[in-house]
This record gives C-alpha cells, structure tokens and sequence, in this order.
C-alpha cells in the first residue's frame, strides 16, 4: 500500500479523497493554486505545494507542475479526483512514465473512452445499444445543420472532450444549431483544449440513469446499481439518487451486464460510470463512460457500504476486488442535492464572496452526510465551479430518504453568498418528484418562467404563510423586547411593548396580536389562535420550535426593521411594524425603482471574454451583445429588443461585479 499520495484536484472531492487516504492511513499531499492558499483540502492535507496562479490553465490543469508536486514531496501516486486532468489519458500516461501510480483507469481505457466519437463507435462493436447520429467531427455550420436535418430535429451538439454539461447544446431548429455548434466548440476549446463537437439525436422525455462500474487488475469488473441523475438544469446535476425509482429488476440487470460488458472491453481499473439515456418504455442506449469518480458517488456508497475512493486506491495498488457481483448488497434508498454558489431568483447566476456563516446540518451515520471543500469565512472564487458541499441523505424507502432531505436543507445555513438550498428544498416537496414523474426536462417543465421569490403570501411552494409571518414577528418582538432594557432611558420615557403587530410582504398583510404562554405566544389572527413555542435568542441563524405542536426548523435573520425567512422552498423578507406605525406606513407615497431599461448590467461575477458591439451600432433583438465567462461556464447576454448601442462602459478581459454597466442603449 502507498505510503504517501498527491491529490491533484481541489475543494470538494480533494477533502473527499484525503479524509479516506487518512482513514487507511495514508500521508497526503495537497495543490493549490494562489486563489486557493488557505482552502480547506489545504488545511486538511498533510503537506501543500502552490502549483501557480488562480487560473485553472496555469495551476490546475498543468502536468508538469503536478509532476513536479509527487517529486519534490514523495508521493508514490496521484487521485486526479473529478475535473480538471481526471480524464486526461495523455497525463494519466506521462504519471505512469514518471513511475508515479494513477489512482485511476489505465491510460488507454481513459483515451478509448474519453473521446466520446471512438467511444460510441467502441460500444456499437461491444454490442451496447447506442444512439442514432454523426460520429465524426464537425466544423462547418452549413454540415451541422445538414446532417441534423437528416437525422431530424432536435439534436444534441456535444463536445467529443466534454463532460459535466460543458459543450453541449440542444437544437430545436437550423438557427439553434448554428448557433449551438459555435457556443459548443467555444466552450470544449477553454475547458478541455479540444473543440471537435458531434451531433446525435435528442431522445425527448428522456432519463438520465448511469451505472456505477469497478474493475481490478486482475480482470474482474463488477456494477454497483445504478444512479438515478434525471433532474438537471442546463445538463448540470442538481440531484441524484440511488437507485432509480424507474427501473425495474429486469432493465437493471440488463444495464449492468452492458455497461461491464463495455469496461470488459476497454480493459477497465478503477471506478467508473457508463451512462445511459433511459426512454418511456425503458429502452436505453449509451451516452458515454466518464473515467473517473463522479460527483455522485456518495448516493452509490450510501446504499452498498462501499467506500469507493478507498477501493480506488487499493486497486492501483494491485489489490484484487474483495468480493464478487453477487455480493454486491442493496440497502435502502439514498438521495443527494447539490448545493451551488448560484441564485436561483436571479436565473441561477454565479454568486461569489465570502461565506460569512456556513453551518452545515449535523451529520448522522448512514442517514445525513456532508462533504465540502468550504468553511466558514472562506471565499468562493470565480475561477471554479460553483459547488459549495454535496448534502447526502439516506433512508430504508425513497420518502425516508426524501423526508431526512428535507429536514436537513431546512437546517442547511449558508450567508454571504447566494445558493440553490431554496430550490433544492422546492423540489423536495414537488409532487411530481416525490411519486417519481420526471425526465431530464423536469426543471424546464416545472419552472418555465423560472424560479422566482413568489410572495409568500400568493405562494404557491409554502402551505402556510401564516407560520413564516409568525416567526418573523416573533424575531421582532424578541428584538424590542431586549432594546426596551437598555439602560440611560429618560424616567418615564419608557417603551411599551405592544402585543399587535403587523406583517407586511408586498401586498400581504398580516395582523397578528401575541399573547405570552409557557415557552412561547399564542398567536391570534382572525378569528382563528396558534401556538408558536421556541427557545430561539437573538442571532441564531435557525429558529427551532413548534407550530401548534408540530416541530419546525427555519431561517432567521434580521434586516433592520425587516426579517428574512426561509422555509421549504420559500425565502422572503417581511416588514414587522407595531399597529400604528402599519398605518402610517401605508399612506407613505410609492416610489417606483429605477428605469434601467436603457442599460446592461452584468447578471453576475465574471470575465467580460467578448464585445460583439460597438458604439452606433443597430441590433436586432435576440442579437449577441457580450460574453461573460463564470465558473466556467461561458454566458451570453442577448439583446431582448431592437435597440442602438450608445456608448460601451467596458472592456474585453475586464472583471465584472454583479450589477456593473456593460452597455448603455440610446
């Protein structure tokens, strides 16, 4: 067994691979570039080599600098983790040349599988069902829109390097794909180095449903069951589960054998996923393999009781698999949600900043996990993807899984930065998520205009607005409370504290009357009279009680005479007045916002990598006006009217803030 290891990756899957490196007792050693210098899988690690700037190109994704990492320090192997060189069959060769061990696939199975045109010619050969389409390279516009015509729209354009929803698009018709196949090749060139994109047919109402393989020296390869990864935005995971709630025994099995019968033939080590695109009558057919750990593979370790990174290891050590297919266990049920630095009320763009708190919920053996590259006051960057922590839950049935999934996002803080927890807790409780109903177009079905911050009180995620306007005036009144024993008053000048209070979000109105009973209020509105019961104090960021008897966990945080709530899906932020100031307030005259509709302002954090307008010039709405690259995602903003540009506040390679000036129109 390895005495020392290198893990070339960062955040997440870094802290991942050394917690169980450690766990067999394994030294570490950690990269970093300079943005990273006090990240947590640097902190974790026994030993840390800065390997160059923020950029990923210059640090992370350079082999020579990591090469030069295992020699100056000792490590006898690199994990490549996920990202970054983890696919790359040239590094993974030129790692084995320098005597150092690839925890990972042989070279020659990652570059058979890596190419995902020879892959899918290599399935067809192996006898596994693959998809109709064009399995050479692309360049030119005018072939691409030929050959979709052909195989008869909507098409898939991916990027032959690709992974991870980078350089991939959807085309409903020629001008999508013209449009698609530029974007793609774009993308695939600044992630991966490599821009030939293919195209295949778009199998409609499809599911996304992978089989997690693992192989030894020794040539034994078995699966371990599938992962259900059919909720996706924009081709990214949002969550994933295991095993599929679509699957029958049947088609499991027959998945399984074709996806070993897959790695049988390209000679597969270590772990890996092959992924299908599943139907509505389960027929299914091959997407691609992805070499390396995914990001999912807690769901997998959940419900079989294997750690795979530690099998990873042993693997490239030369050990043989432990046991066989058939001892291959299927325990329960296990659930996995994404949580990224994004705000999904603004369309989900990056949000970057420090973590001002981050309070993960508790971890329990086999029902609620947590696995981040993040601690409090850390910074997220703009240079790399936007996960934050992967929450993990396990139950014996899917609504137990479900159910602790639920409860621990409502448990989950995270301040400083926006993130996805409220989306995420959405979708938790959406009916057709809980019977099983959805396909990889569940997201852009169910949210067609997108997910916006609904008043709470015309809500249509929370059940009872009611119980966020109570905890929001039970904060306030917690808060006047304590101000009014503030010594240095005027002698009889004293505050009383009323028991009437008014709730104002938006239109809502509340009127609430609070009355004192033993370890809370009840709390009269209308005709009808609740009991809220907590211990919360003043600056807990999760408020713990009952609402009439029943627990409850929620966000709390004061803004001023404000207070913010999060609950199931719902986030808003709610005025807490005493009767009289409610009635002023409302003859107070409405000031209407700003008018910006003669300016673009940047979404989100990022670089500016292209201006396709000049000062003068005429567009046409649904024009291209600018390029910002974010967490390596590349974003174009198009014009939504007819318009003249007046002036351009910017330049090409400048850093953007959320809210700057790009472009302002005449």
């Amino acid at each position: 067994m390895f005495k020392k290891i290198l893990i070339a990756n960062r955040g997440e899957i870094a802290c991942r691979v050394i917690k169980t490196a450690s766990k067999m007792g394994i030294a570490t050693v950690a990269v970093y570039s300079e943005a990273d210098q006090d990240a947590r899988h640097v902190q974790m690690a026994d030993e840390a080599v800065c390997i160059g700037p923020a950029p990923s190109k210059q640090s992370y994704l350079v082999a020579d600098k990591i090469i030069d990492a295992c020699k100056q320090t000792g490590a006898e192997a690199v994990h490549p983790g996920y990202g970054f060189l983890s696919e790359n069959a040239a590094f993974a060769e030129r790692i084995e040349q320098e005597g150092i061990v690839f925890i990972g696939p042989k070279h020659y199975s990652i570059a058979a599988m890596g190419d995902k045109i020879e892959s899918k010619k290599l399935a067809m050969k192996a006898g596994v069902n693959t998809i109709p389409g064009w399995n050479d390279a692309i360049e030119d516009p005018d072939e691409a829109v030929k050959i979709a015509r052909d195989i008869g729209y909507p098409v898939m354009l991916k990027a032959s390097a690709g992974g991870g929803g980078k350089g991939l698009r959807v085309a409903f018709n020629d001008e999508q794909c013209r449009a698609g196949l530029d974007s793609c090749r774009n993308e695939a060139r600044n992630a991966f180095g490599d821009d030939r994109v293919f195209i295949e047919k778009f199998v409609e109402e499809p599911r996304h449903i992978e089989i997690q393989v693992l192989g030894d020296a020794c040539g034994n390869i078995v699966y371990l069951w599938e992962r259900e990864c059919s909720i996706q935005r924009r081709h990214q995971k949002v969550v994933e589960e295991a095993p599929s709630p679509f699957l029958d025994a049947e088609t499991r099995k027959a998945m399984g054998e074709q996806a070993v019968k897959l790695a049988r033939a390209v000679q597969y080590q270590s772990a890996g996923t092959v992924e299908f695109v599943v139907g509505r009558d389960r027929s299914f057919y091959f997407l691609e393999m992805n070499t390396r750990l995914q990001v999912e593979h807690p769901v997998t370790e959940m419900i079989t009781g294997l750690d795979l990174v530690e099998l990873m290891i042993r693997v490239a050590a030369g050990e043989k698999l432990p046991f066989a297919q058939e001892e291959v266990k299927l325990n329960g049920w296990a659930m996995e949600c994404r949580i990224n630095a994004e705000d999904p009320f603004r369309n989900f763009m990056p949000s970057t900043g420090r973590l001002v708190r981050f309070i993960p919920p508790a971890e329990k053996d086999n029902a609620i996990r947590v696995d981040t590259g993040v601690y409090e006051g850390g910074e997220i960057s703009m240079y790399y993807d936007s996960m934050i922590a992967k929450l993990i839950t396990h139950g014996a049935t899917r609504d137990e899984a479900i159910a602790n999934m639920r409860g621990a996002l409502e448990s989950f803080v995270i301040r400083g930065v926006s993130t996805n927890v409220a989306f995420q807790s959405t979708l938790m409780y959406h009916s057709k998520f809980v019977s099983g109903d959805f396909n990889t177009g569940f997201i852009a079905q169910q949210f067609p205009e997108g997910f916006h911050r609904d008043s709470v009180f015309h809500s249509v995620v929370h059940d009872d607005p009611l119980l966020l306007a109570s905890v929001a005036a039970f904060g306030r009144l917690r808060y006047i409370s304590r101000a009014v024993m503030t010594d240095g008053r005027l002698p009889g000048h004293d505050r009383k504290v009323g028991a009437d209070w008014v709730v104002l979000n938006g239109k809502g109105r509340y009127p609430l009357t609070f009355r004192p009973i033993e370890g809370g209020y009840a709390i009269v509105h209308g005709d009808r009279t609740y009991q809220l019961k907590s211990g919360w104090k003043l600056g807990q960021p999760l408020f713990r009680g009952t609402w009439n008897g029943q627990p409850i966990c929620l966000e709390l945080e004061r803004l001023g005479v404000k207070y913010r709530v999060a609950h199931r899906g719902t986030q808003c932020e709610m005025m807490v007045l005493d009767a009289r100031s409610a009635e002023l307030l409302a003859l107070m005259p409405y000031k209407p916002p700003p008018d910006l509709s003669k300016f673009l302002v940047s979404p989100m954090p990022g670089l500016l990598t292209q201006v396709a307008v000049k000062a003068g010039q005429e567009v046409r709405a649904g024009e291209r006006l600018v390029v910002i690259e974010a967490m390596k995602m590349e974003n174009i903003l198009s014009a939504d009217q007819d318009c003249v540009v007046a002036e351009v506040m910017v330049k090409q390679g400048e850093s953007l803030a959320v809210d700057q000036t790009i472009i302002r129109f005449e």
